[in-house]
């Protein structure tokens, strides 16, 4: 079994001043330099309204829905208006989600071993660890790819 990083969200969301962030770099541009936080959200705490309001509230059609009911963002159409944060009815997305982020903040493309463990020395271990196990939906553990685990109470 390979370690993996467990990402606690509700805890990450609640964290205090974090100075770093994780991305996935993809070859797929729509979905390049987001953050773990952002693709975990829309796929483990957004509850994929029939009719998302969040997709009809934004003026920029930076928001759509994927054939899987997942929400994605096209970052270079997103103009950080808000607009799907105060419609949410569920409150899923947060105000820090889409900030641009400035000097001083550091990102990690968590792609190895050693960019996971520095990314999670940055956090307590009761919010972001290195662990050895696999995704347990029974612990509210999923996995968002092989090397990370979301832990995330999901609405059914």
């Amino acid at each position: 079994m390979s370690k993996k990083l467990l990402i606690d969200l509700l805890k990450l969301r609640d964290f205090p001043d974090s100075k770093a962030d994780a991305v996935l770099l993809t070859g797929n541009p729509a979905k390049s330099f987001k953050t773990v936080r952002e693709l975990a959200t829309f796929l483990y705490t957004c509850r994929r309204c029939e009719n998302a309001p969040c997709i009809n509230a934004c003026p920029a059609k930076a928001l759509e829905k994927e054939e899987n009911g997942i929400v994605s963002r096209a970052v270079n159409l997103c103009i950080r208006c808000k607009s799907c944060i105060v419609i949410c009815p569920f409150g899923t997305l947060m105000n820090d989600l889409f900030e641009v982020k400035t000097s001083g903040y550091k990102f990690f493309n968590i792609t190895d071993e050693n960019s996971l463990t520095q990314f999670a020395e940055l956090f307590p271990d009761d919010v972001i660890c290195i662990i050895e196990k696999d995704a347990n939906p029974d612990e509210n553990i999923y996995a968002l790819n092989e090397k990370i685990l979301i832990k995330e109470s999901i609405w059914s």
